[in-house]
């Protein structure tokens, strides 16, 4: 049975609503048998692919201290130093994970600690995988601070299809390793911000797991 996130919920329902309408329409005023048929057959491909991208999958975190944990699923798509301005304000690496349309949409926290910094930003909706799209795109930032006093960022960046980001983190908040932090719709990118001594153990082109594949580990 498919675990649903809640924030699926009512876009199934309105979902259902919407197709079992066109279909009660066509059943109704379109004579042709087949048409019929398509239209049923159409409208059950569109539902599922909507309930797949809502599915909640349950995961296993294993919690450790100077470990990041992948927040999403989706594909390594750059490793790299950035000057990072928003928060930090000095060079960092950045880990960016690009996920499509068909991985699992639910965003985790990469470590365990105290949120410091949570901000939201409008901006464009670049596909997610432009160079521009971690500073232009609509996003948020969160940072978390561990038990060591290292501090973590990860952005949530919407991609030409993703119109709605969720973040629940607030500053204040005691974040748990692997826990939901937000959700992304249809298509989108998560970077993980980490200081240059991280040790990271992933590369370009793996394929994350979010809340249980390790991306790095902190001094």
């Amino acid at each position: 049975m498919i675990r649903l996130h809640k924030e699926g919920k009512r876009i199934l329902l309105q979902f259902l609503i919407g197709l079992a309408a066109i279909n009660f329409i066509s059943f109704y005023f379109i004579a042709n048998e087949i048409v019929q048929n398509i239209i049923l057959v159409i409208s059950l491909i569109i539902y599922i692919l909507v309930l797949q991208f809502f599915r909640n999958p349950k995961r296993y975190t294993q919690v450790e201290e100077g470990k990041v944990i992948a927040p999403a699923d989706g594909k390594i798509v750059a490793i790299e130093e950035i000057e990072e301005t928003e928060y930090f304000k000095r060079k960092m690496l950045q880990i960016s994970i690009f996920m499509s349309p068909v991985n699992v949409h639910v965003n985790r926290y990469p470590i365990s600690g105290k949120v410091k910094y949570s901000q939201y930003h409008p901006g464009a909706f670049l596909v997610a995988w432009h160079p521009k799209s971690s500073t232009l795109n609509e996003r948020t930032a969160v940072v978390v601070e561990n038990s060591q006093g290292v501090e973590v960022m990860h952005k949530q960046i919407a991609g030409a299809l993703a119109r709605r980001i969720i973040n629940y983190a607030k500053k204040g908040d005691l974040a748990v390793q692997g826990t939901d932090c937000g959700f992304i719709r249809f298509g989108s990118r998560v970077d993980v911000v980490l200081p240059l001594d991280a040790n990271i153990l992933v590369k370009i082109g793996d394929k994350a797991r979010g809340g249980e594949q390790v991306l790095a580990e902190l001094k």
